[in-house]
């Protein structure tokens, strides 16, 4: 073996690794946001977040990703600890995938079909449609669905140079002594560890050693402890990325390191046992990629079957380890969930649903301070609008962050339309404070409205509550139905609004009220109609960014026009439940 076979070993695991990378990106942005919801849904019981981890790593083809995911989640207090041990457990069982892939580069026949089932025949045909799609595809989807399939035959590629590169070792003698090293397991099991470590992938660690196979030279014996060693490796990624983190965070890494050690130690106790009472004949023969496949998952699903039991033994052992209390704060994004974009973006959307529910509550607290004023309820809304402030910056700054990554087109336009919206909900939690002044001068001042005018502003003010209720409710449930709706009544409000006005001149002109009464009146109706236009912009970014245009103004004339039967419908209607 030359220099030129260690390059292109080298060559080779180079491309291994950026075809398992590329192929991942691919898959996960197919998935899209789809995978944050299942987590959050499926972890309510062991056996449940066992076959999601299964699933999803099997899917995104990374068992790393999958843990630095669960870290970020847990940190932004979006999943609870316990909901993370049976994901951790399918992950390693998940991550056995790749392997009986890469198992199939062992194939060897002269049958036609058979030969067809080994990579080198049909990744270059892959390559091809990939490259095609990529190519000559508008649609995201199908340039994700391209860049899986060239990602596929790159690894495929990489896997094949790298057992070309290691096919000279089975000749050299120096290579066979060397090899004896590694008939002591703990030897093994440190090779494995350290060389998982080093290139932050079990998978391609898995991937040399199945390469290597190929030379005849290794053999169960050797390959078993290797195998337990690079479980172990794949831990490194979960405690770098814990790095920063608050304490229950820390635990998710607590836990990982925890199975990985305990489960290759009961293995390598079952293994010495084993070989101690029964002759395992099979131990010395040389092992194939497809015998290290079969290997990686009897020792991933035995230590699962094993340590699933106590799983909540593994909770209260990280629970023991990391001993402080975790933090109580606002739960917001982790900046780990940047490295799977589409997760990120779901818990973006979250969020700012949070936020919108929090900006409502505000503005629905202040209009009832209008009829029954109390200090505890108005403080309360100065509080909401801070709390309202700190969701808009954070979030922002998030969003712009994650723009800059590579997302397909329907999470660009996901994007768009929060940063769109997070401004609308900061600015009507803003009138919400006004209103509540505007309530507590009306207190302070004794300004008592006429009872007219009350009865007007009990109109305008159940108008207000309903196209909030609308404008949030299409937000949360991405409704468009509903968001066709705000438009109509946001022209009635606005005619509620010159009504009341005018009715106050005549009021005042006839005596009835005072320039001061029509001060406040002024504000409250001021801002009631800041908050409708604003419930108004949401709904039309919504509308707007569905149709993957963005021309409000253009929208919103046609509207005004009357143009459309069923807005002249919702409008009438509107009009007539909200008449003064």
């Amino acid at each position: 073996m030359d220099i030129f076979s260690f390059i292109t070993l080298f060559g080779g695991l180079a491309l291994f690794l950026y075809g398992m990378n590329l192929m991942s990106q691919g898959l996960e942005k197919l998935a899209g946001g789809k995978l944050e919801g299942i987590l959050k849904k499926m972890t309510s019981n062991p056996v449940k977040s066992l076959f999601l981890g299964i699933g999803i790593t099997a899917v995104i083809q990374s068992s790393s990703a999958v843990t630095v995911m669960l870290v970020g989640l847990v940190n932004s207090g979006i999943m609870q600890l316990s909901g993370t041990v049976g994901v951790i457990m399918g992950s390693n069982i998940g991550t056995t995938v790749t392997a009986w892939i890469l198992s199939l580069v062992g194939i060897e026949s002269d049958n036609v079909w058979v030969r067809l089932l080994k990579p080198e025949s049909f990744s270059p045909i892959l390559a091809l449609i990939g490259i095609i799609l990529m190519m000559s595809s508008k649609t995201s989807k199908k340039k994700d669905i391209g860049s899986i399939m060239i990602g596929f035959a790159i690894l495929m590629y990489g896997m094949d140079f790298m057992s070309d590169s290691v096919s000279p070792l089975a000749d050299m003698p120096e290579f066979t002594s060397m090899l004896t090293a590694f008939t002591n397991p703990l030897l093994g099991i440190v090779t494995g560890l350290v060389l998982t470590a080093v290139i932050q992938s079990s998978s391609a660690s898995v991937g040399i050693l199945q390469a290597l196979s190929l030379t005849g030279g290794i053999s169960y014996g050797m390959a078993i402890p290797i195998i337990m060693g690079q479980n172990i490796g794949t831990c490194v990624t979960a405690l770098i990325s814990s790095i920063g983190v608050n304490k229950n965070a820390k635990r998710v890494a607590v836990i990982h390191i925890a199975f990985n050690l305990l489960g290759t130690a009961v293995c390598l106790l079952l293994y010495f046992v084993l070989h101690f009472v029964v002759d395992l004949t099979f131990i010395e023969q040389a092992i194939n990629p497809v015998g290290v496949a079969v290997v990686h998952s009897i020792f991933n699903i035995t230590t699962t079957v094993l340590l699933l039991p106590f799983s909540r033994q593994l909770v209260k052992l990280a629970e023991g380890t990391i001993k402080t209390e975790p933090e109580k704060e606002i739960a917001f994004l982790d900046e780990r969930l940047l490295k799977t974009p589409s997760i990120a973006l779901q818990e973006c959307n979250h969020i700012t649903t949070d936020m919108a529910y929090v900006s409502k509550r505000s503005m629905m607290d202040a209009m009832d301070l209008l009829f029954s004023y109390n200090d505890k309820k108005a403080s309360g809304v100065k509080d909401l609008e801070g709390e309202v402030d700190i969701y808009e910056d954070r979030l922002g700054s998030y969003l712009v962050k994650l723009s800059g990554y590579d997302l397909s087109d329907t999470d660009s336009k996901q994007i768009s339309k929060l940063l769109h919206t997070i401004g609308d909900f900061e600015r009507i939690s803003d009138h919400a404070v006004n209103v509540m002044e505007a309530a507590k001068e009306i207190e302070e001042k004794k300004v008592s409205l006429s009872p007219e005018g009350l009865e007007e502003i009990k109109v305008a003010t159940a108008a207000i509550r309903e196209i909030m209720e609308i404008a949030i409710k299409a937000f949360d449930e991405n409704d468009l139905e509903q968001a066709y709706r705000v438009e109509p009544l946001e022209q009635v409000v606005d005619g509620i609004i010159e009504t009341i006005k005018l009715n106050h001149i005549n009021r005042l002109q006839k005596g009835k009220c005072t320039i001061q009464q029509g001060f406040v009146l002024s504000d409250i109706l001021t801002n009631y109609e800041r908050v409708s236009d604003h419930c108004s912009n949401i709904a039309v970014a919504m509308i707007e960014l569905s149709k993957s245009a963005f021309d409000t103004h253009e929208y919103l004339d046609k509207l005004k026009a009357m143009d459309d039967p069923a807005f002249r419908k919702m409008f009438t209607e509107y009009k007539q439940k909200y008449a003064i």
